[in-house]
């Protein structure tokens, strides 16, 4: 069984695509615009103009796959109570991955040593998405 995080970005997934592919490398598995749907959205689902805004989308982040959209209107922007863990190979990519996340993001804890790992820290990036970055003891 697999359990899939699917994002909903109010918006913003055609930034959030650019932005996680800068950082991890991510890879477009799949991209599917409103408009290109092979059946309408319902009356009213969709704001008006949001034809070429991503109706589903999936990217691969190294083993791990994530699933989202712009969502169905600006008001679904924002994560709330969780957060996505990237476990870096050694502190060098803890600190680079950590450092671009960063970018137009909030640190919530900064980079460092702690009892259970040799580099973690928080940060919440551009999309308001909290990412815990870790490099196991």
């Amino acid at each position: 069984m697999t359990i899939q995080p699917y994002l909903f970005f109010g918006g913003r997934a055609d930034e959030a695509v650019a932005f996680y592919q800068k950082v991890f490398g991510a890879e477009v598995q799949m991209l599917l615009r409103y408009k290109e749907s092979p059946d309408p959205a319902p009356e009213g689902a969709v704001p008006p103009g949001w034809e070429d805004k991503v109706m589903h989308m999936s990217l691969k982040i190294g083993d791990s796959i994530i699933l989202g959209s712009d969502g169905c209107g600006a008001e679904n922007a924002g994560f709330k109570s969780f957060g996505l863990t990237y476990a870096a190979k050694d502190a060098a990519e803890a600190d680079k991955i950590f450092a671009a996340l960063s970018d137009g993001g909030q640190v919530r804890m900064p980079l460092g040593k702690t009892f259970f790992a040799s580099r973690f820290g928080m940060v919440e990036d551009r999309f308001g998405l909290l990412w815990m970055v870790i490099v196991p003891a």
